[in-house]
């Protein structure tokens, strides 16, 4: 870390944080009473007013940022390109920043002020031998910089395959996909591991498909789950998961049981987690 970062992250952490082995810093939440921009929405657990959204201009980033704002929040999102600044502006709502999750100082920058934040980065299939994956550096960019901002509730999507879920993956696509995997694992070991304090969520989706959600997918806290989901609904489960006070330090596969899929065969069925 940066002996700047450093020296900042030891300040607002004072006596009650320590440093992890790797100089990651770990973060002690504020009592609710302290957040001046969460409600308490009945029913409903923690209501965010504004979040932080990086990977919000495409797939299930995107549909996160409509859902967000369809409830209310305010949406602040780091997109890379012009286009998805305009499209985005033009929501109310929604502040879009032009700029790459890729350099630190851009995500702090944009993150500041939020009090939540939804990272859905990834996309690394086709990175070149020796360049930097966004599923780990991009994501641990957001993670750091909620750490060092005080943001205490970060919601990190990646994928089944990852940690407690790759014995569930066919072994011949978990191989397929094996690179990407591997670093979306780092960034939640680094969230898991080092942010311990901190409020935040891991949602694993299964096989990603385009077509209309159906409403039927669920979240479950079985490893072994395996199959395919929505965008719409693996947005929709995010959206829910960042709100519901059952859901923090919980690492959580997303899946539609109601979809056939190559990769559950046998049909098989999982326990939904309650997000209530």
């Amino acid at each position: 870390m940066n002996p700047l970062r450093l020296l900042l992250a030891t300040a607002l952490a004072a006596a009650s944080s320590a440093f992890a082995p790797t100089a990651f810093v770990q973060r002690v939440a504020p009592a609710p009473t302290q957040r001046s921009a969460l409600y308490m929405v009945q029913g409903q657990g923690d209501f965010y007013k504004k979040v932080f959204v990086a990977g919000g201009s495409k797939g299930v980033g995107r549909l996160v940022v409509d859902k967000l704002v369809s409830n209310g929040s305010e949406v602040v999102a780091l997109v890379r390109s012009d286009e998805a600044v305009d499209e985005l502006s033009a929501l109310d709502g929604v502040t879009a920043i032009k700029g790459d999750a890729m350099d630190y100082k851009t995500v702090e920058g944009a993150m500041d002020g939020c009090d939540a934040a939804i990272t859905t980065l990834g996309g690394g299939h086709n990175v070149a031998e020796g360049e930097k994956y966004v599923d780990y550096v991009g994501n641990n960019n957001v993670i750091e910089a909620a750490g060092i901002l005080g943001v205490t509730r970060v919601v990190l999507v990646t994928s089944i395959g990852c940690g407690s879920s790759k014995e569930a993956t066919p072994p011949s696509v978990y191989e397929v996909l094996k690179d990407v995997l591997v670093q979306k694992e780092k960034a939640e070991k680094v969230l898991t591991r080092y942010y311990t304090n901190m409020n935040w969520t891991i949602v694993r989706p299964g096989g990603l498909v385009s077509e209309p959600p159906t409403g039927k997918a669920v979240l479950t806290e079985d490893t072994m789950a395996i199959g395919s989901i929505h965008r719409g609904d693996v947005a929709d489960l995010v959206v829910k998961a960042l709100s519901s006070k059952n859901t923090e330090k919980k690492i959580l596969s997303a899946v539609d049981p109601s979809i056939e899929s190559a990769s559950n065969p046998e049909g098989k069925t999982c326990e939904a987690f309650i997000l209530a």
